[in-house]
């Protein structure tokens, strides 16, 4: 059982083929290298968690190639060796950042003991270190499926601003993916080891959404029996997403702005100012500014919110990408129902391409989860699609009898598992007019 990979730096041969031999028996994996260019290199291609360096290499100071490797992965933990071990020599290896510092064969009893507990904290490292992995690649903009113009030119202006701390809002009809967006916008930027904090403000009433964002102290008002921290608090050095902002009430608007103006605001039911460093993401359906004219929206926090908008485009107006949404969202729903799906009928996929979604990625994700649901064979098709599925857009060829007939025979083939015989007895008709059928309807 492979227990962690280790690489072993020393230039004296004999010694590092011993030592990678002893601490090889343990379990562990082991990599092996001469100086310390070609464990950098190594350290680049392999994932390794421990690295066990001599002090005197013939191109580095083990010491100072400790600082290095430390800079570049603060996951690994490294061990140091020196023939000749110096007070002055260890002090600086810890300081910088080496788990130990030991003298060869006078600790060769220490070493296996040693290598365990450093290769212990290691892992917990480098698990921490995958999390984060798998997390930015769930939210980069690579997991942003689409190649239309439109979508495209929302995604360069999203990565031109995710390297700054500029707030940053979003607009666009519902279901367009804007929290996608600002998860993207977070995870490659500099705050991605920060928390992402996120809220719709639309669901929660002004009383408790004030709390929610900003906290509350004990008794501050009818249940508040304890203290508590706010999402802003929560989201401090890292992000806050607000959802539906065009749905906060007025007198709260005059609140986030203080926070956007000072970095600090006031707990309800506290007097000293809380100071926090966020960055805002804010989203809407509406047309703030028309919202402001008529009262409903502060002017003064549009202009702070929207000091770098960016337009997220409706389904409608990225029809291209409609075909490589719905394979993933089916790839995705099929695995969490243990379903075989290769692709759509092409009845199935003209339908949602004249379909309008006014509900956006958001409806056809509901769509093709109910396909998937449905679907009889290992192709998602027209009869999987709601009763109340808008067919205004659709050709009148999906409505006719040839089409019926082709639905119906390739219903009664996945039934008899293709087997054409039984097929051509259960429709009644001759097996070398099912044929004919079969090729004509390209089935």
């Amino acid at each position: 059982m492979n227990k962690g990979s280790i690489l072993i730096i020393d230039d004296e041969e004999r010694l590092r083929h011993l030592l990678a031999r002893i601490v090889g028996l343990e379990g562990y994996h082991i990599l092996e290298a001469s100086n310390a260019k070609a464990g950098l290199k190594l350290l680049e291609r392999e994932e390794i968690q421990l690295v066990i360096s001599d002090v005197k290499l013939p191109d580095a100071n083990g010491v100072d190639l400790t600082a290095t490797i430390k800079s570049l992965y603060p996951y690994i933990e490294i061990i140091v060796l020196t023939a000749f071990g110096t007070i002055q020599d260890g002090v600086r290896a810890i300081k910088n950042g080496a788990f130990d510092y030991i003298t060869k064969g006078d600790d060769n009893e220490k070493i296996i003991p040693l290598v365990s507990k450093a290769m212990d904290k290691a892992l917990l490292q480098y698990k921490v270190v995958l999390l984060e992995r798998k997390i930015f690649k769930q939210y980069s903009f690579k997991n942003i499926i689409g190649h239309s113009k439109a979508l495209q030119q929302a995604i360069e202006l999203a990565k031109k601003v995710s390297s700054t701390n500029t707030t940053v809002l979003l607009t666009g009809e519902t279901g367009t993916g804007k929290e996608v967006f600002a998860q993207a916008i977070h995870y490659e930027g500099s705050r991605k080891n920060k928390n992402f904090v996120a809220i719709n403000c639309s669901t929660i009433g002004k009383d408790l959404l004030e709390s929610e964002l900003f906290g509350h102290k004990s008794g501050a008002f009818t249940g508040a029996v304890k203290d508590k921290k706010g999402l802003f608090e929560e989201a401090n050095e890292g992000t806050i997403f607000l959802d539906e902002i065009g749905e906060m009430n007025i007198d709260l608007q005059a609140k986030l702005l203080r926070v956007i103006e000072t970095g600090s605001f006031i707990k309800v039911g506290e007097t000293k100012e809380t100071k926090v460093n966020v960055r805002i993401i804010a989203a809407t359906n509406r047309d703030l500014q028309k919202e402001s004219e008529t009262g409903n929206f502060r002017l003064d926090l549009f202009y702070r919110l929207s000091v770098f908008q960016i337009k997220l485009p409706s389904l409608q107006e990225r029809k291209e990408d409609i075909q490589r949404l719905a394979e993933h969202f089916s790839e995705y729903f099929a695995e969490k129902v243990n379903k075989r799906i290769r692709g759509f009928h092409p009845d199935f996929l003209n339908a949602l391409k004249q379909h309008p979604w006014k509900g956006n990625i958001r409806e056809l994700k509901n769509i093709i989860e109910r396909a998937v649901i449905l679907a009889e064979d290992d192709q998602l098709s027209f009869e999987s699609l709601p009763y109340d599925f808008d067919t205004s857009h659709i050709s009148d060829a999906v409505f006719s009898l040839e089409e019926v007939e082709k639905v119906h025979i390739r219903k009664v083939l996945n039934y008899t598992k293709g087997n054409k015989t039984e097929a051509a007895r259960l429709l009644n008709i001759g097996l070398t007019t099912l044929y004919r059928k079969i090729e004509e309807y390209k089935l």
